[in-house]
C-alpha cells in the first residue's frame, strides 16, 4: 500500500470530514423539519415521523463526531496513516451493516402486518448507512491511491 504525503492526506481527511459535517447537518434539518411540518399540520404519519425520527438523530450524530474529529485533526505520519486506513474500512464494513440493518427493517415492517413505522425506521437507518458508505468509500479511493 502506498500512502500520500502528510499534507495531501490531512486536506483528504479535512474534505471528507467536511463532507461528513454537511451531510449530518442537512441531515439534522431535514429530518427537524419533517418533524415540525408533521407537527404543525396535526397530520399522523407513522413512517414519516420514524423517518424524520432517524433522520434528525443520525444527522445531530454525524455533525457532533464529524465536528469532534475536526478539533482533533493532524498530520499523520505513516502509523497513523495505516490505523486511519484500516479504520475507515472497519467504518464501510459497520456502514455497510447499518444499511443491511435499514433494510431488513423495512422488509419486516412490511411483511409483518405493513407496520409503518418499522418501515419508516429501516428507510432511515438505510438511508444514513448508504450515504456513510458513499463518504467512507469517497475518502479511502483517495487515500487508496
Amino acid at each position: 500500500m502506498q500512502f500520500m504525503w502528510a499534507d495531501t492526506l490531512l486536506a483528504a481527511e479535512r474534505a471528507h470530514l467536511l463532507r461528513l459535517i454537511l451531510w449530518g447537518g442537512v441531515s439534522l434539518v431535514l429530518g427537524g423539519t419533517l418533524g415540525v411540518f408533521l407537527r404543525a399540520r396535526g397530520e399522523r404519519s407513522a413512517l414519516l415521523e420514524q423517518f424524520a425520527i432517524q433522520t434528525a438523530v443520525w444527522g445531530a450524530i454525524e455533525l457532533a463526531l464529524g465536528a469532534n474529529a475536526m478539533r482533533t485533526l493532524d498530520l499523520r505520519d505513516l502509523a497513523g496513516a495505516t490505523r486511519l486506513d484500516r479504520f475507515l474500512w472497519l467504518n464501510v464494513g459497520l456502514d455497510l451493516g447499518y444499511l443491511l440493518v435499514g433494510l431488513t427493517l423495512v422488509m419486516v415492517g412490511w411483511r409483518v402486518g405493513r407496520r409503518l413505522a418499522l418501515i419508516g425506521t429501516g428507510i432511515g437507518v438505510a438511508v444514513q448507512g448508504a450515504a456513510l458508505v458513499i463518504l467512507q468509500l469517497g475518502l479511502a479511493s483517495q487515500i487508496s491511491r
